[in-house]
Protein backbone atom coordinates (compact mmCIF):
# COMPACT_ATOMS: atom_id res chain seq x y z
CA UNK A 1 0.00 0.00 0.00
CA UNK A 2 1.17 3.53 -0.68
CA UNK A 3 2.42 5.74 1.87
CA UNK A 4 -0.16 7.88 3.73
CA UNK A 5 1.36 11.02 3.39
CA UNK A 6 2.53 10.38 -0.54
CA UNK A 7 -1.50 9.82 -0.93
CA UNK A 8 -2.56 12.88 0.60
CA UNK A 9 0.46 14.81 -1.10
CA UNK A 10 -0.54 13.55 -4.45
CA UNK A 11 -4.10 14.22 -3.21
CA UNK A 12 -2.95 17.58 -2.87
CA UNK A 13 -0.76 17.63 -6.21
CA UNK A 14 -4.67 16.49 -8.05
CA UNK A 15 -6.70 19.32 -6.36
CA UNK A 16 -4.29 21.91 -7.57
CA UNK A 17 -3.06 20.85 -10.91
CA UNK A 18 -6.68 19.40 -11.82
CA UNK A 19 -10.59 18.54 -9.84
CA UNK A 20 -9.49 16.00 -7.71
CA UNK A 21 -9.21 12.35 -8.19
CA UNK A 22 -10.21 9.31 -6.84
CA UNK A 23 -8.52 6.54 -4.80
CA UNK A 24 -7.63 4.08 -7.88
CA UNK A 25 -6.07 7.31 -9.43
CA UNK A 26 -3.89 8.73 -6.57
CA UNK A 27 -2.46 5.54 -6.07
CA UNK A 28 -1.47 4.68 -9.73
CA UNK A 29 0.10 8.30 -9.81
CA UNK A 30 1.79 7.54 -6.11
CA UNK A 31 3.24 5.08 -8.08
CA UNK A 32 4.56 6.93 -11.03
CA UNK A 33 6.21 9.38 -8.73
CA UNK A 34 5.59 12.79 -7.40
CA UNK A 35 7.90 14.75 -10.00
CA UNK A 36 6.82 12.36 -12.99
CA UNK A 37 3.33 13.53 -12.20
CA UNK A 38 3.63 17.30 -12.56
CA UNK A 39 6.10 16.71 -15.68
CA UNK A 40 2.66 14.77 -16.69
CA UNK A 41 0.50 17.55 -15.82
CA UNK A 42 2.41 19.97 -17.08
CA UNK A 43 3.37 18.95 -20.38
CA UNK A 44 1.66 15.88 -21.64
CA UNK A 45 2.09 13.80 -24.18
CA UNK A 46 0.15 13.77 -27.43
CA UNK A 47 -1.02 10.50 -26.75
CA UNK A 48 -2.63 11.33 -23.82
CA UNK A 49 -5.98 12.93 -25.23
CA UNK A 50 -8.62 15.84 -24.18
CA UNK A 51 -12.27 15.21 -24.10
CA UNK A 52 -13.86 14.65 -27.17
CA UNK A 53 -15.37 17.07 -28.08
CA UNK A 54 -16.57 15.85 -31.80
CA UNK A 55 -18.08 13.12 -29.80
CA UNK A 56 -20.00 15.93 -27.62
CA UNK A 57 -21.59 17.50 -30.21
CA UNK A 58 -22.36 14.55 -32.56
CA UNK A 59 -24.62 13.70 -29.69
CA UNK A 60 -25.29 17.23 -28.11
CA UNK A 61 -24.95 19.30 -31.41
CA UNK A 62 -26.78 22.23 -28.71
CA UNK A 63 -24.05 22.54 -26.90
CA UNK A 64 -21.53 24.11 -29.85
CA UNK A 65 -24.05 26.66 -30.67
CA UNK A 66 -24.37 29.42 -27.98
CA UNK A 67 -26.82 32.24 -27.45
CA UNK A 68 -28.11 34.48 -24.78
CA UNK A 69 -27.83 31.92 -21.92
CA UNK A 70 -24.94 30.02 -20.84
CA UNK A 71 -26.36 26.91 -20.21
CA UNK A 72 -24.77 25.31 -23.72
CA UNK A 73 -21.48 26.69 -23.06
CA UNK A 74 -21.42 25.79 -19.26
CA UNK A 75 -22.40 22.59 -20.53
CA UNK A 76 -19.64 21.78 -22.67
CA UNK A 77 -17.08 23.29 -20.51
CA UNK A 78 -18.13 20.49 -17.59
CA UNK A 79 -18.19 17.85 -19.90
CA UNK A 80 -14.70 18.83 -20.80
CA UNK A 81 -13.13 19.47 -16.92
CA UNK A 82 -14.84 15.85 -16.13
CA UNK A 83 -13.70 13.91 -19.31
CA UNK A 84 -10.50 15.22 -20.03
CA UNK A 85 -7.17 13.32 -19.00
CA UNK A 86 -5.06 16.22 -19.24
CA UNK A 87 -6.03 18.17 -16.03
CA UNK A 88 -3.83 21.05 -15.41
CA UNK A 89 -4.88 21.90 -19.09
CA UNK A 90 -8.41 21.99 -18.30
CA UNK A 91 -7.49 23.98 -14.68
CA UNK A 92 -5.47 26.42 -16.50
CA UNK A 93 -8.47 27.15 -18.97
CA UNK A 94 -10.19 28.25 -15.57
CA UNK A 95 -7.59 30.32 -14.29
CA UNK A 96 -7.27 32.34 -17.36
CA UNK A 97 -11.30 32.27 -17.38
CA UNK A 98 -11.12 34.17 -13.70
CA UNK A 99 -8.01 36.69 -14.74
CA UNK A 100 -9.30 37.59 -18.19
CA UNK A 101 -12.74 37.48 -16.91
CA UNK A 102 -15.90 37.81 -19.74
CA UNK A 103 -19.30 36.86 -19.10
CA UNK A 104 -21.92 35.81 -21.57
CA UNK A 105 -23.93 38.61 -19.64
CA UNK A 106 -22.94 41.19 -21.83
CA UNK A 107 -21.80 39.33 -24.72
CA UNK A 108 -25.08 37.93 -25.12
CA UNK A 109 -23.38 35.09 -27.42
CA UNK A 110 -22.09 31.77 -25.64
CA UNK A 111 -20.64 30.19 -28.73
CA UNK A 112 -18.07 33.35 -28.20
CA UNK A 113 -17.20 32.62 -24.68
CA UNK A 114 -17.03 28.51 -25.76
CA UNK A 115 -14.32 29.51 -28.06
CA UNK A 116 -12.37 31.26 -25.79
CA UNK A 117 -12.25 28.81 -23.13
CA UNK A 118 -10.75 26.88 -26.25
CA UNK A 119 -8.74 29.48 -27.05
CA UNK A 120 -7.44 29.59 -23.15
CA UNK A 121 -6.99 25.47 -23.53
CA UNK A 122 -4.88 25.26 -26.39
CA UNK A 123 -2.64 27.82 -25.19
CA UNK A 124 -3.11 28.52 -21.36
CA UNK A 125 0.04 26.43 -20.25
CA UNK A 126 2.42 28.54 -23.49
CA UNK A 127 3.56 32.02 -23.86
CA UNK A 128 1.66 34.46 -21.43
CA UNK A 129 2.74 37.32 -23.67
CA UNK A 130 1.51 35.53 -26.60
CA UNK A 131 -1.86 34.67 -24.70
CA UNK A 132 -1.88 38.46 -24.01
CA UNK A 133 -1.87 39.31 -27.47
CA UNK A 134 -4.16 36.61 -28.35
CA UNK A 135 -6.56 37.67 -26.10
CA UNK A 136 -6.38 41.48 -27.42
CA UNK A 137 -7.32 40.10 -30.54
CA UNK A 138 -10.15 37.78 -28.78
CA UNK A 139 -13.97 38.84 -30.39
CA UNK A 140 -15.37 38.09 -26.75
CA UNK A 141 -13.12 40.67 -24.62
CA UNK A 142 -13.35 43.03 -28.13
CA UNK A 143 -16.91 43.04 -27.34
CA UNK A 144 -16.58 43.29 -23.78
CA UNK A 145 -14.40 45.86 -23.29
CA UNK A 146 -15.82 47.98 -25.99
CA UNK A 147 -12.94 47.99 -27.84
CA UNK A 148 -15.02 47.91 -31.19
CA UNK A 149 -15.66 51.76 -30.07
CA UNK A 150 -12.37 52.39 -29.75
CA UNK A 151 -11.51 54.96 -32.78
CA UNK A 152 -8.56 57.27 -33.21
CA UNK A 153 -11.03 60.24 -33.03
CA UNK A 154 -12.41 59.20 -29.67
CA UNK A 155 -10.28 56.78 -27.84
CA UNK A 156 -12.55 54.21 -25.46
CA UNK A 157 -9.97 53.06 -22.42
CA UNK A 158 -12.02 50.18 -21.74
CA UNK A 159 -9.46 47.93 -22.89
CA UNK A 160 -6.64 49.72 -22.01
CA UNK A 161 -7.27 50.17 -18.41
CA UNK A 162 -8.07 47.05 -17.81
CA UNK A 163 -4.81 45.30 -19.82
CA UNK A 164 -3.27 47.77 -16.96
CA UNK A 165 -4.91 47.23 -14.27
CA UNK A 166 -6.17 43.41 -14.08
CA UNK A 167 -4.72 41.80 -16.84
CA UNK A 168 -0.69 42.36 -16.33
CA UNK A 169 0.71 45.14 -13.52
CA UNK A 170 -1.49 45.80 -11.54
CA UNK A 171 -2.63 49.58 -9.52
CA UNK A 172 0.26 51.71 -8.51
CA UNK A 173 2.41 50.72 -11.68
CA UNK A 174 0.74 52.97 -14.29
CA UNK A 175 -0.92 56.78 -14.43
CA UNK A 176 -3.96 57.80 -15.99
CA UNK A 177 -1.59 59.35 -19.29
CA UNK A 178 -0.49 55.42 -19.88
CA UNK A 179 -3.93 54.42 -19.60
CA UNK A 180 -4.86 56.74 -22.38
CA UNK A 181 -1.64 56.18 -24.40
CA UNK A 182 -2.67 52.40 -24.53
CA UNK A 183 -6.28 53.23 -25.20
CA UNK A 184 -4.85 55.18 -28.66
CA UNK A 185 -2.58 52.15 -29.42
CA UNK A 186 -5.19 49.69 -29.61
CA UNK A 187 -7.54 52.06 -31.73
CA UNK A 188 -8.24 50.42 -34.85
CA UNK A 189 -8.41 46.48 -32.97
CA UNK A 190 -12.17 45.97 -33.77
CA UNK A 191 -14.63 43.22 -34.95
CA UNK A 192 -15.52 42.55 -38.78
CA UNK A 193 -18.85 42.92 -39.86
CA UNK A 194 -20.80 39.27 -39.58
CA UNK A 195 -23.79 38.16 -41.36
CA UNK A 196 -26.89 38.41 -38.82
CA UNK A 197 -28.11 34.86 -36.89
CA UNK A 198 -30.23 32.03 -38.63
CA UNK A 199 -32.63 30.20 -37.13
CA UNK A 200 -29.91 27.44 -35.51
CA UNK A 201 -27.07 28.95 -35.27
CA UNK A 202 -24.83 32.50 -34.15
CA UNK A 203 -22.46 33.13 -36.42
CA UNK A 204 -18.97 34.42 -35.39
CA UNK A 205 -17.54 37.65 -35.05
CA UNK A 206 -14.04 37.75 -36.35
CA UNK A 207 -10.80 39.70 -34.97
CA UNK A 208 -10.39 42.85 -37.73
CA UNK A 209 -7.78 45.86 -38.13
CA UNK A 210 -9.15 48.87 -39.81
CA UNK A 211 -6.11 51.10 -40.47
CA UNK A 212 -8.40 53.92 -40.78
CA UNK A 213 -9.38 53.96 -37.10
CA UNK A 214 -6.26 53.50 -36.15
CA UNK A 215 -4.20 56.12 -34.78
CA UNK A 216 -0.47 56.07 -35.87
CA UNK A 217 0.60 59.49 -34.21
CA UNK A 218 3.42 59.04 -31.36
CA UNK A 219 2.69 58.48 -28.10
CA UNK A 220 4.08 57.77 -24.68
CA UNK A 221 3.56 54.86 -22.37
CA UNK A 222 5.27 53.41 -19.65
CA UNK A 223 8.62 56.22 -20.24
CA UNK A 224 8.74 55.20 -24.08
CA UNK A 225 7.88 57.32 -26.78
CA UNK A 226 6.97 55.97 -30.25
CA UNK A 227 4.48 55.37 -32.81
CA UNK A 228 3.56 52.42 -30.51
CA UNK A 229 0.60 50.03 -32.15
CA UNK A 230 -0.65 47.13 -29.59
CA UNK A 231 2.05 45.19 -29.97
CA UNK A 232 4.28 47.00 -29.08
CA UNK A 233 2.54 47.82 -25.79
CA UNK A 234 2.43 44.61 -25.13
CA UNK A 235 6.01 44.14 -25.51
CA UNK A 236 6.95 46.81 -23.52
CA UNK A 237 4.42 45.78 -20.42
CA UNK A 238 6.39 42.62 -20.83
CA UNK A 239 9.27 44.32 -19.93
CA UNK A 240 7.93 46.03 -16.68
CA UNK A 241 9.43 44.10 -13.55
CA UNK A 242 5.46 44.68 -11.68
CA UNK A 243 4.25 42.44 -14.79
CA UNK A 244 6.22 39.15 -13.67
CA UNK A 245 5.12 39.18 -10.44
CA UNK A 246 1.51 40.40 -10.92
CA UNK A 247 1.38 37.53 -13.00
CA UNK A 248 3.32 34.59 -10.14
CA UNK A 249 0.91 36.62 -7.44
CA UNK A 250 -2.41 35.46 -9.33
CA UNK A 251 -0.73 32.10 -9.94
CA UNK A 252 -0.02 31.71 -6.33
CA UNK A 253 -3.36 32.69 -5.58
CA UNK A 254 -4.91 30.59 -7.39
CA UNK A 255 -2.86 27.54 -7.13
CA UNK A 256 -0.98 27.64 -3.99
CA UNK A 257 -2.68 29.32 -0.96
CA UNK A 258 -5.48 31.97 -0.88
CA UNK A 259 -4.16 35.85 -1.20
CA UNK A 260 -5.96 39.12 -0.16
CA UNK A 261 -8.04 40.09 -3.30
CA UNK A 262 -6.64 41.89 -6.77
CA UNK A 263 -7.79 45.26 -5.66
CA UNK A 264 -5.91 45.55 -2.82
CA UNK A 265 -2.49 44.38 -3.84
CA UNK A 266 -1.21 47.67 -4.14
CA UNK A 267 -1.44 48.02 -0.54
CA UNK A 268 -1.59 44.38 1.22
CA UNK A 269 1.95 42.56 0.77
CA UNK A 270 1.98 38.83 -1.06
CA UNK A 271 1.54 36.11 1.42
CA UNK A 272 4.50 34.57 1.49
CA UNK A 273 7.09 37.65 -1.33
CA UNK A 274 10.42 35.08 -1.38
CA UNK A 275 7.63 32.66 -3.15
CA UNK A 276 6.22 35.49 -5.36
CA UNK A 277 10.26 36.97 -6.03
CA UNK A 278 11.27 33.07 -7.00
CA UNK A 279 7.92 32.76 -9.95
CA UNK A 280 8.41 36.49 -10.71
CA UNK A 281 12.41 35.94 -11.93
CA UNK A 282 11.44 32.11 -13.60
CA UNK A 283 8.71 33.63 -15.67
CA UNK A 284 11.42 36.36 -16.83
CA UNK A 285 14.53 34.33 -17.04
CA UNK A 286 11.84 31.84 -19.33
CA UNK A 287 10.96 34.74 -21.85
CA UNK A 288 7.42 33.98 -19.84
CA UNK A 289 7.11 30.52 -20.64
CA UNK A 290 4.66 29.32 -19.13
CA UNK A 291 5.45 25.75 -17.77
CA UNK A 292 9.08 26.24 -16.37
CA UNK A 293 6.98 28.27 -14.17
CA UNK A 294 4.55 25.55 -13.30
CA UNK A 295 6.85 23.01 -12.65
CA UNK A 296 8.82 25.20 -10.40
CA UNK A 297 5.28 25.96 -8.53
CA UNK A 298 4.29 22.55 -8.06
CA UNK A 299 7.60 21.04 -7.50
CA UNK A 300 8.19 23.66 -4.68
CA UNK A 301 7.81 23.41 -0.84
CA UNK A 302 6.26 26.36 -0.72
CA UNK A 303 3.19 24.46 -2.69
CA UNK A 304 3.40 20.99 -0.65
CA UNK A 305 3.13 22.52 2.15
CA UNK A 306 -0.08 24.70 1.67
CA UNK A 307 -1.90 22.13 1.71
CA UNK A 308 -5.43 23.07 3.15
CA UNK A 309 -4.94 26.30 2.30
CA UNK A 310 -7.41 27.49 0.12
CA UNK A 311 -10.99 27.57 -0.22
CA UNK A 312 -12.57 25.44 -2.71
CA UNK A 313 -14.56 27.27 -5.47
CA UNK A 314 -18.12 26.24 -6.35
CA UNK A 315 -16.66 24.89 -9.73
CA UNK A 316 -14.17 23.07 -7.67
CA UNK A 317 -16.87 21.08 -5.70
CA UNK A 318 -18.72 20.61 -7.96
CA UNK A 319 -16.47 18.93 -10.74
CA UNK A 320 -14.17 16.88 -7.94
CA UNK A 321 -17.42 15.66 -6.26
CA UNK A 322 -18.21 14.46 -9.64
CA UNK A 323 -14.80 13.07 -10.67
CA UNK A 324 -14.73 11.11 -6.59
CA UNK A 325 -18.52 9.66 -7.16
CA UNK A 326 -17.82 9.11 -11.43
CA UNK A 327 -20.97 10.60 -12.16
CA UNK A 328 -21.17 12.04 -14.94
CA UNK A 329 -18.61 9.91 -16.84
CA UNK A 330 -18.86 10.37 -21.08
CA UNK A 331 -21.79 11.38 -22.51
CA UNK A 332 -24.84 12.10 -20.54
CA UNK A 333 -28.02 14.85 -21.12
CA UNK A 334 -27.95 15.73 -17.31
CA UNK A 335 -24.72 17.49 -17.90
CA UNK A 336 -26.71 20.29 -18.75
CA UNK A 337 -28.67 20.78 -15.37
CA UNK A 338 -25.34 20.17 -13.15
CA UNK A 339 -23.29 22.73 -15.19
CA UNK A 340 -25.71 25.14 -12.88
CA UNK A 341 -25.06 23.82 -9.64
CA UNK A 342 -22.14 25.66 -9.20
CA UNK A 343 -24.22 29.11 -10.14
CA UNK A 344 -26.33 28.28 -7.32
CA UNK A 345 -23.38 28.06 -4.98
CA UNK A 346 -21.91 31.86 -6.30
CA UNK A 347 -19.96 30.72 -9.35
CA UNK A 348 -21.49 30.63 -12.70
CA UNK A 349 -18.95 29.56 -15.76
CA UNK A 350 -19.22 32.01 -18.48
CA UNK A 351 -20.23 34.13 -16.41
CA UNK A 352 -18.28 35.95 -14.02
CA UNK A 353 -19.64 39.43 -12.07
CA UNK A 354 -17.42 41.44 -13.18
CA UNK A 355 -14.09 41.98 -15.52
CA UNK A 356 -12.72 41.64 -12.07
CA UNK A 357 -13.43 38.32 -11.96
CA UNK A 358 -14.48 36.03 -8.78
CA UNK A 359 -13.63 36.70 -5.35
CA UNK A 360 -12.21 33.97 -3.91
CA UNK A 361 -11.42 32.34 -0.51
CA UNK A 362 -13.25 33.24 2.01
CA UNK A 363 -15.64 35.28 0.31
CA UNK A 364 -17.44 31.71 -1.26
CA UNK A 365 -18.34 31.18 1.95
CA UNK A 366 -21.90 32.70 2.89
CA UNK A 367 -25.17 30.91 4.60
CA UNK A 368 -26.63 30.63 1.20
CA UNK A 369 -23.66 29.22 -0.75
CA UNK A 370 -22.44 26.89 2.07
CA UNK A 371 -26.03 25.00 1.99
CA UNK A 372 -25.45 24.58 -2.06
CA UNK A 373 -22.42 23.39 -1.72
CA UNK A 374 -22.57 20.85 1.34
CA UNK A 375 -26.07 19.81 0.05
CA UNK A 376 -24.40 18.62 -3.66
CA UNK A 377 -21.80 17.10 -2.24
CA UNK A 378 -24.03 14.88 0.40
CA UNK A 379 -26.53 13.81 -2.28
CA UNK A 380 -23.40 12.54 -4.43
CA UNK A 381 -21.40 10.45 -2.07
CA UNK A 382 -24.35 9.41 0.25
CA UNK A 383 -25.61 7.79 -3.37
CA UNK A 384 -23.95 3.89 -2.93
CA UNK A 385 -25.14 3.39 -6.49
CA UNK A 386 -22.59 6.03 -7.66
CA UNK A 387 -19.76 3.86 -9.16
CA UNK A 388 -16.88 6.18 -7.18
CA UNK A 389 -18.62 5.48 -3.88
CA UNK A 390 -19.29 2.10 -4.42
CA UNK A 391 -15.16 1.22 -4.84
CA UNK A 392 -15.17 3.47 -1.24
CA UNK A 393 -17.36 1.02 0.14
CA UNK A 394 -15.56 -2.09 -1.34
CA UNK A 395 -12.47 -0.48 0.47
CA UNK A 396 -13.78 0.62 3.94
CA UNK A 397 -15.07 -3.10 3.85
CA UNK A 398 -11.64 -4.44 3.18
CA UNK A 399 -10.37 -2.38 5.76
CA UNK A 400 -11.50 -4.15 8.97
CA UNK A 401 -12.79 -7.48 8.83
CA UNK A 402 -16.15 -8.65 9.05
CA UNK A 403 -17.13 -5.91 11.95
CA UNK A 404 -15.76 -2.26 12.44
CA UNK A 405 -16.11 0.27 15.52
CA UNK A 406 -17.45 3.68 14.71
CA UNK A 407 -13.88 5.07 15.07
CA UNK A 408 -12.65 3.05 12.46
CA UNK A 409 -15.83 3.70 9.94
CA UNK A 410 -15.06 7.79 10.68
CA UNK A 411 -11.03 7.47 9.88
CA UNK A 412 -11.57 5.15 6.92
CA UNK A 413 -13.94 7.49 5.34
CA UNK A 414 -11.88 10.90 6.17
CA UNK A 415 -8.80 8.94 4.81
CA UNK A 416 -10.78 8.17 1.41
CA UNK A 417 -12.82 11.12 0.86
CA UNK A 418 -9.78 13.12 0.51
CA UNK A 419 -7.46 11.96 2.36
CA UNK A 420 -8.68 15.72 4.75
CA UNK A 421 -7.51 16.58 8.13
CA UNK A 422 -9.94 17.21 10.71
CA UNK A 423 -9.54 18.45 14.07
CA UNK A 424 -10.43 16.34 17.08
CA UNK A 425 -13.43 17.95 18.05
CA UNK A 426 -14.56 17.63 14.56
CA UNK A 427 -13.58 13.44 14.79
CA UNK A 428 -15.38 13.25 18.41
CA UNK A 429 -18.57 14.64 16.86
CA UNK A 430 -18.13 12.54 13.67
CA UNK A 431 -17.68 9.44 15.72
CA UNK A 432 -20.25 10.37 18.62
CA UNK A 433 -22.82 10.63 15.55
CA UNK A 434 -21.43 6.93 14.25
CA UNK A 435 -21.80 5.64 17.73
CA UNK A 436 -25.18 5.58 17.80
CA UNK A 437 -26.19 3.12 15.50
CA UNK A 438 -23.23 0.54 16.93
CA UNK A 439 -20.42 -1.10 15.16
CA UNK A 440 -21.09 -2.17 11.61
CA UNK A 441 -20.78 -5.78 10.17
CA UNK A 442 -19.92 -6.89 6.61
CA UNK A 443 -20.58 -10.44 7.47
CA UNK A 444 -23.67 -10.89 5.09
CA UNK A 445 -25.79 -9.33 1.65
CA UNK A 446 -28.02 -7.75 4.15
CA UNK A 447 -25.21 -6.47 6.20
CA UNK A 448 -23.20 -5.15 3.82
CA UNK A 449 -25.94 -2.89 2.31
CA UNK A 450 -26.95 -1.46 5.23
CA UNK A 451 -23.55 -0.68 6.23
CA UNK A 452 -22.46 0.54 2.99
CA UNK A 453 -25.42 3.23 3.60
CA UNK A 454 -23.82 4.34 6.67
CA UNK A 455 -20.08 5.02 4.61
CA UNK A 456 -22.88 7.05 2.00
CA UNK A 457 -24.19 8.79 5.51
CA UNK A 458 -20.60 9.26 6.67
CA UNK A 459 -19.00 10.37 3.93
CA UNK A 460 -22.25 13.12 3.65
CA UNK A 461 -21.41 14.17 7.34
CA UNK A 462 -17.61 14.79 6.85
CA UNK A 463 -19.03 16.85 3.37
CA UNK A 464 -20.54 19.13 5.79
CA UNK A 465 -17.18 19.78 7.99
CA UNK A 466 -15.45 23.31 8.01
CA UNK A 467 -13.00 21.05 6.63
CA UNK A 468 -14.15 19.78 3.79
CA UNK A 469 -14.39 23.26 2.36
CA UNK A 470 -11.27 23.20 2.04
CA UNK A 471 -8.70 22.35 -1.00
Amino acid sequence: MPDTHDVALMAHLMRRAGFGADREELERRVAQGYEATVEELVDPPESIPRADEDLLFRYMPSLETGGPVTDPGAANWLYQMLNTQRPLEEKMAFFWHHVFATGNSKIDNDNHLTAQVKLFREHGLGNYGELLLRIAKNPAMIYWLDNNENHKRSPNENWGRELLELFSLGVGNYTETDVFECARAFTGWTLGPKIPRVPNHRFFFQFEFRPEEHDFGEKTFLGRTGAFNGDDIIQIILEQPACARFIARHLYNFFVADEAQVPAWDIEPPRDPEAIDLMAKTLVDNNYELKPLLRLMLNSDFFKQAMFQKVKSPVEVVVGTLRLTGDLQGLTQAVVPVARESGYMGQSLHNPPSVEGWHTGPDWINSGAVVSRVNFVADHVSDVDLPGVRNIVRRVAASNGKEMSPAALVDECVDLIGPLQVSEQTRAELISHAEGDGALSWAGDDDYAASAQRVGEMLALIAATPEYQFG
